[in-house]
């Protein structure tokens, strides 16, 4: 079958090219293959109008059309596009590590920054969103936090949905595929006169799922899922601009398509359990911008906040005997306050000052049925974190010699975390607390030093940054031991140098950096343990003594070569544990760090054809894309790992006024991989890759 498909396509371009030989005009005009002006691309991402070639740092952007052309649907899609990129399909939105450079958490509090729209993400279980109308993506790497409000130890995804002014028009995507895969895109952008623009687009997907729980005989990851959002811009007069955008999503999921790992054969088993389970969640978003442009000073005020309302219901064994169930339901509240006073871009000496602070409030319950010690645990968590910092950047063109650039900037960052903390036991119909705490308040503070260096020899720049990060500690939602309650901070060394070129005549772009991380008390995901030791429902995070994380990243564009536009790139990552010793038994010193990609390879091929002649048809578009990744080690002992695989995807467009019919497929080859491991209550689970997928999209814009 998978075979007959690939066929398919491959045969549709062949007829295609065939037919019309004589009628085929490959496409190079500036619509479809830009040119490639490094000094003209400005990020958003640098809060201070810099463009790339300005930039100290490595930047990945992912424009609309790759996008598109992709079949990039959310945060996890990213993984390997840009290098060094990774987000594990966990089975579920509840928890959605990502993870740069070796640098990530896989629970709690995330170590790289999301902003969509200017809102600030806090929490992972919000990170996994569907894209829609997302005009593009900005990924920063390195610590940011002299340039963000939230500190960032790892980076900023910054993902930038479409503005109605700059776009209008109405658009429709419909969409349909294998595993009952359908899904339907409506936005509608207009302006009301030259200064006010609105919009309103809407998402919605469906799935019947991938994996079969053969307990059951069902699928367990049907999910569904709604989106909104809606943005107003009003530019009150050439100075002031107010924004204000509005989102909100709606998902219902199952999940968690874990199977026991066969210790013998090392693959695993069927996935084999007796309680259906899920995870269902509501996610609203408001942000209010107001930026004002002076002659002297620019000002950027934003006001964000951001509810969470989510329910987990898991079979937490994941074999067919009834031993443990959690239900677990959290509400999330968040406020932040951004506020960025800068110069304007065009000076020689650029500055920016900010302010920044947030409260984020938790109401968390998680009830877990221990059937094999005829128990009820339930946990009631009242947690508040809240924060402030201010921070200062300042950058000086023709520092000493001409066209050399110097970078300094400053951050003073401070952090609270108050936990209510209410155990009980429900045991012989009788209920006996167990713990009614509030604990003394964990209180951070940090200053954040980053300096930076950037030299431009014609079309080109070379760079080198130095940046201190640091991520705050916390309480462990999950924990049975006193020692286990909290977890400390930790902190690292970033440096990274870089080359950024545009050459021949714009018809090659190339983007080399090598980076050193130099880390120490790394916080590591453990699962947990009861205090005699025997195997716990549940996860926390203990720290690592010291761990290094080292490598380099290309990526390279080019302009149209006979017709075929090509990029690439390539992340190289060794990350691994300097000292690490558990206890006098245990020693992890040397071992790699878990869940971190040593390679991560990205090649995408892309082609167009106009259609002279052909009344029913303008434009042919053929893309594919090749993504590689591997070794990842799953656990700190090593003793397990997913080595290095590719995944194939494609599409083929057809075009004919405002029309498109797009065929689409991931995962061509089939390739058989596992996307997840993890170990818990003295069991190894697996999750294995999503198969092979295809499908079709009708577009329609007016």
């Amino acid at each position: 079958m998978k075979i007959k498909y690939i066929f398919m396509i491959l045969l549709m371009q062949m007829v295609i090219q065939n037919n019309y030989a004589q009628e085929v005009i490959i496409l190079t005009d500036s619509t479809e293959v830009p040119e490639l002006h490094l000094e003209e691309i400005q990020i958003s991402s640098s809060k201070n109008n810099l463009t790339l070639k300005k930039m100290p740092a490595t930047v990945n952007m992912v424009s609309s059309k790759t996008i598109s052309e992709n079949e990039v649907q959310s945060l996890n899609d990213l993984t390997a596009i840009a290098p060094g990129f990774f987000m594990p399909d966990y089975g579920s939105k509840l928890t959605s590590p990502v993870y740069i450079r070796g640098i990530g958490s896989r629970i709690n509090s995330p170590s790289v920054g999301l902003y969509v729209d200017h809102v600030p993400y806090f929490e992972k279980a919000a990170y996994d969103f569907d894209f829609f109308d997302v005009e593009r993506i900005e990924i920063l790497k390195g610590p940011q936090g002299t340039l963000y409000g939230r500190n960032a130890m790892g980076g900023i995804i910054n993902v930038i949905t479409r503005s109605p002014l700059h776009y209008q028009g109405t658009r429709m995507i419909l969409s349909a595929g294998n595993y009952g895969n359908i899904a339907a895109n409506l936005g509608h952008y207009n302006k009301a006169g030259e200064n006010f623009g609105y919009s309103i687009s809407m998402n919605y997907s469906y799935r019947d799922g991938f994996y079969t729980n053969s307990f059951l005989n069902d699928q367990v990851d049907k999910a569904h899922s709604f989106g909104l959002r809606n943005k107003l811009t009003w530019k009150i007069t050439d100075r002031l601009r107010v924004e204000h955008i509005v989102s909100f999503e709606e998902s219902r999921e199952g999940g968690y398509p874990y199977a026991i790992l066969n210790d013998s054969l090392m693959i695993p088993n069927d996935i084999n359990y007796n309680q259906p389970s899920s995870y269902n969640r509501s996610l609203f978003s408001d942000a209010l911008v107001v930026n004002f442009s002076g002659d002297n000073v620019e000002l950027v005020a934003t006001t964000a906040y951001q509810y969470l309302d989510d329910q987990q219901n898991i079979d937490q064994d994941f074999t067919p005997d009834s031993a443990y169930f959690v239900v677990q339901e959290q509400r999330q509240h968040m406020i932040s306050q951004e506020l960025i006073i800068r110069s304007p871009s065009h000076k020689r000496y650029n500055w920016l000052f900010g302010a920044y602070g947030f409260m984020q409030r938790f109401d968390k319950h998680v009830d877990v049925d221990i059937y094999q010690r005829d128990v009820t645990v339930f946990k009631k968590y009242d947690k508040t974190i809240s924060g402030a910092a201010v921070f200062h950047q300042s950058t000086l063109d023709d520092f000493l010699v001409e066209n050399l650039s110097l970078t300094a900037g400053i951050r003073f960052d401070f952090e609270q975390d108050i936990l209510d903390y209410t155990y009980d036991i429900l045991r012989s119909g009788n209920m006996v607390n167990m713990a009614d705490t509030t604990y003394p308040d964990l209180t951070y503070m940090e200053i954040l030093p980053k300096i930076a260096a950037n030299y431009k020899l014609n079309r080109s720049s070379i760079y080198a940054v130095v940046a201190k990060g640091y991520k705050t500690g916390g309480f462990n939602s999950t924990f049975y031991k006193d020692e286990d309650l909290f977890f400390d901070p930790e902190f690292s060394w970033s440096y990274e140098a870089g080359f950024k070129s545009v050459l021949f005549n714009s018809f090659l772009y190339t983007d080399i950096s090598l980076f050193y991380i130099d880390w120490k008390n790394q916080q590591i995901y453990q699962p947990a343990f009861y205090k005699d030791n025997t195997p716990a429902p549940g996860s926390l995070l203990k720290n690592a003594g010291k761990s290094v994380s080292k490598g380099g990243e290309i990526s390279i564009k080019t302009a149209a070569i006979k017709g075929f536009i090509p990029a690439l790139s390539y992340g190289f990552t060794h990350a691994v544990f300097t000292e690490h010793k558990v206890d006098n038994e245990t020693d992890h010193t040397g071992n790699y760090i878990p869940y971190i990609p040593k390679h991560t390879v990205n090649v995408i091929v892309k082609r167009y054809f106009r259609m002279n002649g052909i009344n029913f048809l303008d434009k042919i578009g053929f893309n594919a894309m090749y993504r590689g990744l591997g070794d990842i080690y799953w656990n700190e002992e090593n003793s397990f790992k997913t080595g290095f695989y590719g995944l194939l995807d494609a599409k083929i467009s057809f075009h004919k006024n405002n029309m498109g019919l797009e065929f689409w497929g991931k995962n061509l080859l089939g390739t058989e991989y596992d996307a997840f491991y993890f170990q818990a209550l003295g069991n190894q689970y697996v999750q294995t890759g999503k198969p092979l997928c295809f499908g079709l999209n009708l577009r329609y814009e007016f």
